[in-house]
């Protein structure tokens, strides 16, 4: 199993998600987080899934969309990578990728489904990995980054928005 990130293996602005990360196994870790965020929203009505806090802000669906995108791509990034893929990865737009989707046309039941099946397909590509490719390091948005920092990412980005989609949108 993977040992935690130092700090050399990703940018300092990581530090926002990696830093909320337990000491647990990252493959335990994300797969709790399957079970209690699917349970989380479960338990929201349809009509609170269009919420938005504020003019411009996303709305709770574009959220976890959101993680869901970010996700695929932190697992792209983390498939090249732990391949042995030196080819340097693009960076990529979240407000772009957000104005290119179409999460304000899904169901919130629609929205956990793909949520389900990203966190699984990224667990299982986790759970092959053998340890050398853990360790490996590659360049994603210009800057050089490890295979098990961005599982990690993967994890803490999720944290982060939970702590806003609680404050922001469940506490309304």
């Amino acid at each position: 199993m993977p040992q935690r990130p130092s700090k050399e293996e990703y940018l300092p602005y990581y530090e926002q998600y990696i830093g909320l990360v337990g000491e647990e196994s990252i493959i335990e870790i994300l797969t709790k987080q399957l079970t209690s965020t699917t349970e989380l929203l479960s338990d929201i009505p349809e009509q609170q899934s269009n919420y938005r806090y504020a003019e411009g802000k996303w709305t709770l669906k574009e959220v976890i969309g959101h993680i869901s995108d970010n996700e695929r791509v932190m697992a792209y990034r983390l498939l090249r990578i732990a391949r042995g893929d030196q080819t340097p990865l693009a960076g990529y737009d979240q407000d772009e990728f957000m104005n290119g989707s179409t999460f304000q046309d899904w169901t919130l039941s629609q929205i956990i489904e793909d949520y389900i099946s990203v966190r699984k397909a990224t667990l299982a590509l986790l759970r092959g990995l053998s340890e050398v490719a853990w360790q490996r390091t590659g360049t994603a948005n210009d800057a050089p980054i490890s295979a098990r920092a961005l599982a990690y990412i993967i994890a803490g980005h999720e944290l982060h928005h939970w702590k806003l989609i609680q404050s922001k949108y469940l506490s309304h």
